[in-house]
This record gives C-alpha cells, structure tokens and sequence, in this order.
C-alpha cells in the first residue's frame, strides 16, 4: 500500500462505511474457522488498497504516495523496429567524491528501448556490489547503507560490465558530472558512449519542481522508493524521467534530455579573469582548473550552446570589464561530463 503523509482519524468512518453497512460480513462467532474468517476479510465489499488510497486522495487533504514497482525485463524485441534506440540509465555508489582517489561499491544500471515517442520497455538490470581496498566509512554506510560486511568478497564482473554497455546509444545519470569518471576509471566502453545529465540538462523548473534532487523528483510524481541503493536510483530515474509533464505545454523530462543530448554543449575557459572577480565566477557555476590535467589554467564552465550568448554576455559585463576574453571549446554528447 502507498506511505500516506498524514493521518486524518475523523475520516475512518467514511473511509470504511461500506464495510460498515455489510454486518453479515465482518460480524463473525469467535469459533467459526480461520478459513471463513479470511474469506469475509478478503471480500469484495472490503475496499482494497487502492480504493482507500483514492477516496483519502478525493478529499483533498491528502496526498498518497505509491510505491515504485520497477518495470518488468522484457526480452529486446525482433525484428528491431526502425527509430528504436537503447538508452542505460546508470548510478554508482562510492566511498567518496573524488575519482581520483575513492573508489567504486555498487554499480547499478538499466537498459531501456526508447524512441521519438519517449521511453518504452526495460530490457537489461545489471546490479553488482564491489569490496573497496579501504574500509567503508560510517559516512559512507549511512548514506548508502552498504557496510563492509555486504561487499566483503564481492567484485564487479567487468567484462560483463562493457558487453552490457556496449551497444547503448546513450547514457544516463543523474549527476553526470560525478559518474561518469568513476564509470571510466572502473570498466572499458563508458568514454566512448554519448552521455547525458539529467540534473542540469532538464529544466526541472519549467516542469513545475523546486529541486533536483532524485527522492524529491520521486516523490512529487506520487512514489517512493529504496533511496540511494543504485539499481533502485535507477528504476526510479526512469520513471521521473517518463512522467508526463504536469504543466500544459511544457516538454517532458525524457524529450528535454534527448534535445540537450543532441546539441553540443560549450564549455567555455574564462582565461585572464581578475582574481577580484572568482567570488562571481564561483556563483555562476564556474570550476577552478589548476592545468595539471592540460586544460587552461582558469575557471571554466559547460554550457548549452543556446545559452551561449547570455554566457558571453555576463562575461563581458560581470569579468572582462565591456569585452569578453573567453575561449570556447565545442562538446558532444561523448566528450562531455568526463574528468
């Protein structure tokens, strides 16, 4: 049954009035059998689950969430139908946020058809814990609830990881940006996969959310999930990702992300900035790059190439002082997100 977020005790007697109204149905000896008494609390004029959660909903006062079932795997279909293309939705749990120097403990993905249309039929789960070389912090356990003991001889089978992967035709995470190094640095096949982000390459705002964080994307299209465990971040990515949008003309979060994935993206090196003016850079998004990996040394920041001309713009007003000294980089779908 859905988790309901409040409790509302005056409206029991409505919720159950049929129940109620049928005596010889929920009145029972106490020595008739256990089999009869099931039957009676199983019949028709008991109102299921569903049922109770719709007339809570009807009052106006609650809100009910469902639980997230994940779709089933169904078998990749043939002849493959012209148009289709296979998209994984992907997320990993690690000891730590550099790539550098943490490592990979839960690797989670799912395959899924997708086409003009949106998105239609998952059709691979692949789930693998992994044991680190360090032990897990309590930091780490807390927030993933992975302990030492649930990876303690596990491995990812990463031959399997790359024939799984390797006939994707995008790649999808939430938080690109951090996922996709860990993805590359752990297995074959991932640097050479168009990716996409579904954090900064959906307008959550336009769609009528607050946040872009995945438990509360979750649960303002009506569900709940196992947060933070990755196969389960990943069935539930794929659903707020196919929820139709709630606000009339808007694009659904699906086709937002196949648009952005299609363009290039820019990322533009703020060489020469004043160093009066890092405080603004580092409010606008910009990162610091110290050149060790042979970029510029200077901020920099990605953006849509048809956010371009604002971006230009800040920059002369806001850095440059009425001229703009950027350098701009142009990026596909597979040389972005990466380190």
């Amino acid at each position: 049954m859905g988790r309901l977020q409040a409790t509302d005790t005056s409206r029991q007697g409505d919720l159950f009035a049929d129940t109620a109204a049928n005596d010889d149905v929920v009145s029972l000896s106490p020595v008739e059998p256990s089999s009869r008494r099931h039957r009676a609390t199983t019949s028709p004029a008991f109102p299921s689950h569903e049922e109770m959660a719709s007339n809570l909903e009807e009052t106006g006062r609650y809100r009910v969430l469902r639980q997230l079932v994940p779709r089933p795997v169904v078998p990749l279909p043939s002849p493959w139908p012209a148009g289709l293309k296979l998209g994984v939705v992907l997320d990993t749990e690690t000891t730590g946020l550099d790539h550098a120097t943490h490592e990979v403990i839960e690797l989670g993905m799912v395959t899924f058809t997708f086409d003009d249309g949106g998105i239609r039929d998952v059709v691979g789960v692949f789930s693998a814990l992994r044991e680190p070389s360090q032990p897990i912090t309590p930091e780490i356990t807390r927030i993933t609830g992975i302990t030492d003991e649930m990876v303690r001889g596990q491995s990812i089978d990463l031959d399997a990881v790359e024939r799984f992967v390797e006939s994707a035709d995008l790649m999808v995470a939430h938080n690109a940006r951090f996922d996709r190094p860990f993805c590359e640095k752990l297995a074959r096949g991932f640097d050479v996969k168009p990716w996409a982000c579904s954090v900064s390459e959906v307008d959550w705002t336009s769609l009528g959310f607050e946040g872009t964080k995945l438990g509360y994307l979750v649960g303002q299209i009506g569900l709940f999930h196992n947060g933070h465990r990755a196969v389960d971040d990943c069935h539930a990515l794929l659903e707020v990702l196919a929820a139709p949008p709630c606000i009339e003309g808007a694009a659904a979060p699906f086709t937002q992300l196949l648009a952005a994935a299609g363009r290039d993206c820019l990322r533009v090196h703020a060489i020469g900035s004043p160093f009066h003016t890092k405080d603004v850079l580092k409010a606008r998004g910009y990162r610091w790059s110290d050149g060790s990996d042979g970029r510029p040394k200077c901020w920099w920041r990605d953006v849509d190439e048809t956010a371009f001309d604002e971006e230009e713009t800040f920059l002369a007003d806001e850095v440059y002082g009425g001229h703009s000294e950027a350098i701009v980089q142009r990026l596909a779908a597979t040389e972005r997100f990466k380190a």
